[in-house]
């Protein structure tokens, strides 16, 4: 038989994560929901139309990914799945095998939920799934449809790169921002980005040399943080940038910024905040 669709992966993925609520790699959980679907050897080694990925990995993860947007699931690490009390709490009421419209509902029904928190001044949610719901129609028409696979595919790119920033270690994450400054333009070569955060760094993460004799600098600050920077973290970092005689400030997290700390922000100057989604 054919590979099924990735909404049949759903309930398999989530049982088996069950069985393992420490957690399991995500290529345990392929071969598992492969197995409870009786994906035969050879239709496993079926790959996309682009040759990037086998069809039974690509529609398990897409299953995973529905799974998370759910709350059911979590990705705590590269590489690995894990069910959520949410997700054992809803197996406890989903005894029987799913239906056509349980199944329904966790594939189709929290496309537009974001994997990370937004910013609290916008409701990036409601938004989301407003704009999906419209192109969804059955109306809707082929480019239509492309376009809206192609933003959900960037948006899953989007979270699963913030999951993965989220679990470097914080050394890692801030030669990561440093290179991705330098990418965009900021700093003759790498070696005009420096990386000096770590115990007493005063709150500096980085300096940035915009001129070869270092007569102006930029000075960054790289947070992988779970919870939003408030007021305090941005007021701290303003004292750091006072105390090198600084102008110039990035703030750069994996989550979100508070009000308050937006609001503190644009009442002084030289201070340029970036939330994980513009990460």
């Amino acid at each position: 038989m054919a590979v099924p669709t990735y909404d049949l992966f759903i309930e398999p993925v989530l049982r088996y994560l069950a069985i393992h609520p420490e957690g399991v790699s995500a290529k345990d959980a392929h071969e598992a929901a492969a197995d409870v679907l009786c994906v035969a050897d050879e239709d496993r080694q079926e790959l996309l139309p682009s040759g990037a990925q086998l069809i039974y990995k690509n529609r398990t993860g897409w299953a995973h990914d529905r799974l998370k947007r759910a709350g059911l699931s979590s990705s705590p690490r590269r590489g690995t799945w894990k069910i959520t009390k949410e997700g054992l709490d809803f197996l406890a009421s989903h005894t029987e095998p799913f239906s056509t419209q349980t199944s329904t509902e966790l594939a189709m029904g929290y496309i537009g939920v974001r994997l990370r928190p937004q910013p609290e001044n916008g409701d990036q949610r409601g938004h989301d799934q407003e704009e999906l719901s419209v192109i969804s129609s059955p109306v809707a028409s082929p480019d239509d449809r492309l376009g809206e696979a192609l933003r959900e595919i960037r948006q899953t790119a989007e979270s699963e790169l913030l999951e993965l920033l989220g679990n470097v270690s914080p050394s890692f994450f801030e030669t990561i921002v440093l290179d991705l400054l330098h990418a965009m333009g900021y700093g003759t070569n790498r070696t005009d980005l420096q990386r000096v955060g770590g115990v007493g760094d005063g709150g500096i993460d980085g300096v940035i040399s915009l001129d070869r004799l270092g007569l102006e600098k930029v000075y960054v600050q790289a947070k992988r943080w779970q919870s939003s920077v408030g007021r305090p973290d941005l007021q701290a970092f303003y004292g750091a940038l006072a105390g090198h005689k600084a102008r110039k400030g990035v703030f750069i997290t994996t989550s979100t910024y508070t009000a308050q700390a937006l609001d503190f922000a644009r009442s002084v100057e030289g201070i340029v905040l970036v939330d994980g989604l513009r990460l």
